[in-house]
């Protein structure tokens, strides 16, 4: 296994329950799909295999190698790259310093151009404008997919990429995880309740209360989601589920 969860406990500073004793893997070169309903504990759980939370208790192992200490630059520099739900624009920073950041050194055009059109972007449209707010939320949100390209990690977690972005942007980036997919170097997570990215999963894990309920083929899992009326993003109860 690539990734290895074992009896993850995290709670908020106010001392809310979010994590108990979860358990997950992440097989190697899979993309997993974490679904579940709303305040389950998936972004929470997204966050402490990113490093920017620390578990309460509980371990973390990322090729038998344990990181459960290793603070979110560690595990960047390990190979573990997070793509946030809303990323982050930069005032002042052109998407070419931006990808060339993300890949640790100078880049031809035709290097940006290759991630750009992964990405479904023209780079010469792009290659010289601020990541501001002059972009919409799909640009930026297929130009912070880019940069994960760039990294080359062995580990990339996407938090709920379809937030905020228009249909014609997510059809752009199913596209973008099914080529990712096809070529995966590595292993994806992506935290959605979309049906479509469901599908084109290896493996679906849900989470509700603070547990992994179940792990397995999209087929399975689907079934099992679609029988308790828990497909999509809508805020559903947890009883509505199981």
């Amino acid at each position: 296994m690539l990734l290895r969860l074992e009896n993850i406990s995290w709670r908020t500073p106010e001392n809310t329950n979010v994590l108990q004793n979860l358990t997950l893997t992440v097989p190697d070169g899979k993309l997993v799909v974490i679904t579940g309903p709303n305040g389950g504990g998936k972004t929470t759980l997204a966050k402490i295999i990113a490093g920017i939370y620390q578990p309460d208790s509980g371990k973390i192992y990322l090729n038998d190698t344990d990181i459960t200490d290793v603070d979110i630059t560690e595990r960047a520099k390990a190979g573990i790259s997070f793509a946030f739900q809303q990323p982050v624009r930069f005032k002042g920073i052109t998407v070419r310093k931006l990808i060339e950041l993300a890949a640790g050194e100078k880049l031809s055009l035709s290097d940006i151009c290759g991630y750009m059109s992964k990405v479904g972007l023209c780079a010469e449209e792009y290659i010289d404008r601020e990541v501001n707010a002059t972009l919409s939320g799909g640009e930026i949100k297929r130009i912070e997919i880019a940069t994960v390209l760039a990294r080359h990690s062995v580990l990339t977690v996407f938090d709920e990429p379809e937030a905020g972005i228009d249909l014609w942007s997510f059809t752009s980036l199913i596209k973008t995880f099914e080529e990712m997919r096809k070529n995966i170097n590595g292993s994806i997570i992506i935290i959605s309740h979309q049906e479509r990215i469901l599908r084109i999963a290896d493996e679906i894990a849900i989470v509700a209360d603070g547990h992994i309920k179940a792990q397995g083929k999209p087929d399975d899992m689907m079934k099992r989601l679609t029988e308790n009326n828990a497909i999509t993003g809508k805020c559903y109860k947890q009883e509505e589920m199981f």
